[in-house]
């Protein structure tokens, strides 16, 4: 993902008014987030923990989606449960996934639709197939699939839930 600014972060959200956008908090480390090695740039709020982020490059342009989890994160699951990812397929322990909701753009959502995804809980994804961060498991169930398939299946699924939020 090419390195973007706040101001580009800030006017690309498709599913909530521009003074919510303009409200959101940023990651804590967004000036330095490794741009190189991400799919798309996902955070969850560090000040309203139910809220998450995700802001993807869609063709030309950037495409922002605010995000709702369905339930208080790592409360719905033990941790000898596991859980797969939408996005990476990585699989957790615990709370390591969660369902996160979107409100769907336009007069879809000012209807309420809204579409939902079983996705990492810290939105990680990009660092989980690159090797760059472990989950519990560790490398236990690593797939054995090249890291150029496992990021085109990331962008694959990415561009999917973003059409999905967008139609």
């Amino acid at each position: 993902m090419r390195a973007i600014t706040e101001r580009d972060l800030r006017s690309c959200f498709v599913n909530c008014s521009k003074g919510d956008a303009k409200r959101l908090n940023l990651p804590k480390d967004f000036t330095q987030a490794p741009w190189d090695d991400l799919d798309f740039l996902g955070w969850r709020d560090h000040k309203a923990p139910d809220r998450a982020f995700l802001v993807a490059e869609t063709g030309d342009r950037l495409t922002g989606i605010a995000l709702r989890f369905a339930s208080a994160p790592g409360k719905a699951r033990g941790f000898n449960s596991t859980s797969l990812c939408s996005f990476c397929q990585t699989v957790h322990t615990g709370g390591g996934v969660a369902l996160m909701s979107a409100r769907r753009s336009g007069d879809a959502g000012k209807r309420g639709d809204s579409v939902g995804q079983y996705l990492c809980a810290d939105l990680a994804c990009s660092l989980y197939v690159r090797g760059k961060k472990q989950t519990l498991l560790g490398d236990a169930h690593n797939d054995g699939v090249p890291l150029e398939e496992k990021v085109a299946r990331i962008r694959a699924n990415l561009d999917t839930f973003v059409a999905s939020v967008l139609a």
